[in-house]
């Protein structure tokens, strides 16, 4: 049997577009001679929806839709994730062929921790269901179900399949790929049956979607994988009777009940289309840092160009933050849709804006110089009864930092192009940045990738380019602000070998400060860290979104509350 895993790039609410895609890759699936597509989670409405789902509309329009693509498919199978609105609301799959909607599987497990929220949304499905399908038994279960290996996995196994069928919208994080994969082969292992993993691909808000659909033999093995980040039609062969041949060499499953040995419903398919051509490959995977690349690229592009911004505009101050930004806004849009302004005040030393220029031609995009003295003096000239008989301190150093974020807006409001904050996890963690200043901004690329990061992200995009995309002298000048006098990001912050990997446990892995004193980080910094990250919580809310890339991004990730008196403990 052949079959089609559709990883495409769908958008939240626009169902009659994402229907236009499923119907157009079940069509292509079909010309292959797949006699199964797959499409992924909630494709006709987007993933996630969140409180559109709210809306009674939003569910009926999703199942007319369906309804509709439903009668155009007259050749071979699709499976179909829509939004089921029947008293209550459910993440579903539809199984269509013959024109019509012949069966509906509910997902059973909603997961409900760090990004997710359906529990919030949706009832849980109770019931497993079974496909006959030209012969071929053929399980379907939705992303979080196949996760676990009880209930829903071991009713699969119960049932002896050929085919599970797994449809999903399972959101990227670096190394979680290749962890999925591997649970992924273990199911197809234990139940001794093939399995389609479909998954959708793209950016959608925070979120970015990695696709690396899969179909794994029934002895666990790989045999077709799609590109990360990209879209793709997955083509595979599954020897039917590779399942039941290892059912009876390795007969593990006689142990289990066989209450999943009742009858399969049957779908009536007409004809199914005859394979024509190769399958797919196993397509090789990246990089650690090639992938996540790949993702800030994916999560730039798909939220500029969904939300209708004809370009981005990016503060270059001749550091590193602002340096990958821009190369990632390039990547993702081109460098006619991308513009930097560079923004000297009189702390701004020469190189900073050489740096800058640098960065800007080896990029190829226009760079704005827009001195920023004049306006930082009128406005110290209108505080100065205020500030009277007050030493000068981070008030006039974050005033700086507020003309440039005042005057990226003006440009944005003037051109319509979308600005992009630079600050990264490690500023963010600590309060590293100035509110209405550098966070100003519609999106930050970079707003979960730690410092470290961000340096081997830089010299990695040079190596993979043979040139230097980002300037050298940029890669290797100590960080700074440039908002005081030869000021470094040491001066305030420890070191970022140092910071970083307590960022990383404390925030990541939620281990209190005890903990990482016992790891033999200094006592007094993971004091002084934790301090910052809790007293930092009331800007990171204020703050543009970002890419998730870690698996506890600040949002809806780690949600901690503003007002709190319990402490780093």
């Amino acid at each position: 049997m052949r079959v089609a895993c559709a990883q495409i790039n769908t958008v939240v609410g626009d169902i009659d577009g994402n229907a236009e895609r499923v119907l157009d890759a079940i069509r292509r699936g079909h010309d292959h001679g797949a006699a199964i597509v797959l499409t992924p989670e909630l494709a006709i409405t987007g993933y996630p929806p969140e409180d559109l789902l709210l809306r009674p509309s939003f569910a009926d329009a999703s199942r007319a839709a369906l309804e509709d693509l439903a009668r155009q498919v007259t050749a071979g199978v699709a499976v179909i994730g829509f939004v089921e609105h029947d008293e209550d609301v459910h993440n579903a799959a539809a199984v269509i062929a013959d024109g019509e909607v012949q069966a509906v599987y509910r997902k059973r497990f909603l997961p409900n921790y760090g990004v997710f929220d359906e529990a919030r949304y949706f009832r849980a499905g109770t019931e497993p269901i079974v496909l006959d399908i030209a012969g071929a038994r053929v399980g379907v279960v939705i992303c979080e179900d196949i996760w676990y290996s009880a209930p829903v996995a071991g009713d699969l196994a119960e049932a002896r399949l050929d085919l599970v069928a797994c449809i999903s919208s399972s959101p990227f994080h670096l190394a979680k790929g290749a962890g999925r994969e591997r649970m992924l082969q273990t199911r197809a292992y234990d139940s001794s049956a093939a399995l389609a993993y479909c998954n959708q691909v793209g950016g959608q808000d925070d979120l970015v979607f990695d696709g690396r659909s899969a179909v794994i033999d029934p002895a666990g093995e790989l045999i077709a994988r799609s590109p990360v980040f990209e879209e793709d039609l997955l083509i595979a062969d599954i020897p039917l009777d590779l399942a039941a041949g290892r059912r009876l060499r390795e007969p593990l499953l006689r142990r289990l009940p066989t209450n999943g040995d009742a009858a399969p419903m049957r779908i009536r398919t007409g004809a199914l289309p005859t394979p024509s051509g190769e399958g797919s490959g196993i397509a090789q995977m990246p990089s650690p840092e090639g992938e996540l690349w790949a993702a800030l690229v994916t999560g730039v592009r798909d939220y500029v160009g969904k939300n209708g911004f004809p370009g981005v505009v990016i503060g270059l101050s001749g550091g590193i933050d602002s340096a990958l930004t821009a190369a990632i806004a390039v990547d993702a849009l081109g460098a006619d849709r991308v513009r930097g302004v560079a923004m000297p005040s009189v702390f701004t030393s020469g190189q900073s804006t050489g740096d800058a220029q640098a960065l800007a031609d080896s990029l190829g995009i226009r760079m704005d110089i827009i001195p920023i003295a004049p306006v930082v003096d009128a406005f110290e000239a209108q505080l100065a009864d205020v500030f009277e008989g007050r030493p000068r301190d981070v008030a006039e150093e974050n005033l700086q930092a507020r003309v440039r974020g005042t005057l990226l807006m003006a440009i944005s409001n003037k051109h319509g192009d979308m600005v992009l904050a630079t600050g990264n996890k490690s500023e963010m963690s600590v309060g590293y940045s100035t509110i209405y200043g550098d966070m100003a901004g519609g999106f930050a690329p970079i707003r979960d990738v730690s410092k470290t990061w961000v340096y081997r992200l830089s010299s990695w995009r040079n190596q993979d380019a043979g040139r230097e995309v980002i300037p050298e002298a940029t890669i290797v000048r100590p960080p700074t602000a440039e908002l005081r006098p030869d000021q470094l990001d040491s001066d305030s912050l420890p070191d970022y070998g140092v910071l970083d990997p307590i960022l990383e446990a404390y925030i990541e892995r939620d281990l209190p400060p005890e903990a990482l004193v016992e790891r033999g980080f200094p006592a007094d910094a993971v004091a002084r860290v934790a301090a910052l990250v809790d007293r930092a919580e009331y800007k990171r809310r204020q703050g543009p979104p970002g890419i998730k890339t870690t698996p506890r991004a600040f949002g809806r990730d780690r949600r901690m509350p503003i007002t709190n008196r319990f402490g780093a403990r």
